[in-house]
């Protein structure tokens, strides 16, 4: 038996760093006071979401992990906690500028990195604006917990994406997000979010975990933005499934919390070999979904 606990962070995130970088180390506390083994923070949380505008002074955000304030800090709690902790930040490689996850080991050694592959932009998610497409492939990590792969937010709505950290061995998929409000479209999307991932569990036999921020951030018109006037409402709603794509834990739209859910990873590599679905996969017949 190998038990591992995840924790999921769910948390409404302010202007001013230190103040995101305070409450974020509370609830990993909080989470690891719960058992947590590895515990999820949201995507860029140390922050605003900037890119729901375009401001060149944001790139200002950008460091190599090495200097980045989020990882330097979570670095030393990794340690002091003995936890697994993938730190969402904005990464700066010379000239370019990445969305990227820092995976922290239980001994705050830092694992390596995984730039986000899928980029979007649309209405007030302009993240094109910001970010290079990441260049890292689908890593998967072998922790003190389980081997864990890390998508980012967009990643979470493609199925290769899971698949492809599947097939790299990962054991544990986790999602670092910041959604909310659809600015044109008139849908609640969080459903169909949550289903999508949910899908992932089950296609491949593997827990899941998302960590969304909350809360009501808005952009102010300024020269910088070009006049821009925008609000977006982020819906929390983390959550952990089990390896059946099963809610074992979910959070509501508007409160702060902390999600925790244990798995027995050795029973889910078992009952992975027992569906059947990688040794009848059919790979040659595949393709096409290189092509299109």
């Amino acid at each position: 038996m190998r038990k591992v606990t995840i924790g999921a962070v769910q948390m409404q995130c302010s202007p001013k760093t230190e103040e995101n970088l305070e409450k974020a180390e509370l609830m990993v506390r909080k989470a690891a006071e719960n058992g947590a083994n590895v515990i999820l923070l949201p995507e860029l949380f140390a922050y605003p979401y900037f890119c729901q505008e375009r401001q060149y002074g944001y790139y200002s955000y950008a460091a190599p992990p090495e200097k980045d304030p989020a990882v330097l800090r979570f670095a030393s709690v990794a340690r002091e906690l003995g936890v697994v902790l993938p730190i969402s930040f904005y990464e700066k490689d010379g000239n370019r500028l990445f969305n990227s996850a820092a995976m922290l080991d239980a001994d705050g050694k830092l694992l390596g990195i995984y730039r986000k592959t899928h980029i979007p932009d649309d209405h007030y998610y302009q993240e094109k604006f910001y970010f290079t497409p990441g260049d890292t492939g689908f890593r998967v990590w072998e922790t003190a917990f389980g081997k864990i792969g890390v998508g980012i937010c967009w990643d979470q709505w493609f199925p290769e994406t899971a698949r492809a950290f599947a097939l790299n061995g990962a054991e544990m998929l986790l999602y670092p997000t910041a959604i909310g409000s659809e600015p044109i479209l008139e849908c609640d999307s969080m459903p169909h979010w949550r289903r999508c991932m949910q899908g992932h569990a089950a296609a491949n036999i593997i827990p899941v975990a998302a960590a969304n921020r909350i809360g009501l951030e808005t952009v102010t018109p300024g020269k910088e933005n070009g006049g821009q006037s925008s609000a977006l409402r982020f819906y929390g709603s983390s959550f952990i499934t089990d390896d059946t794509g099963e809610l074992v834990s979910a959070a509501g739209r508007e409160e702060e919390t902390v999600l925790c859910a244990s798995f027995d990873l050795d029973a889910i590599a078992e009952n992975r070999l027992n569906w059947g679905f990688y040794r009848d996969r059919r790979t040659e017949c595949y393709g096409l979904l290189a092509m299109k």
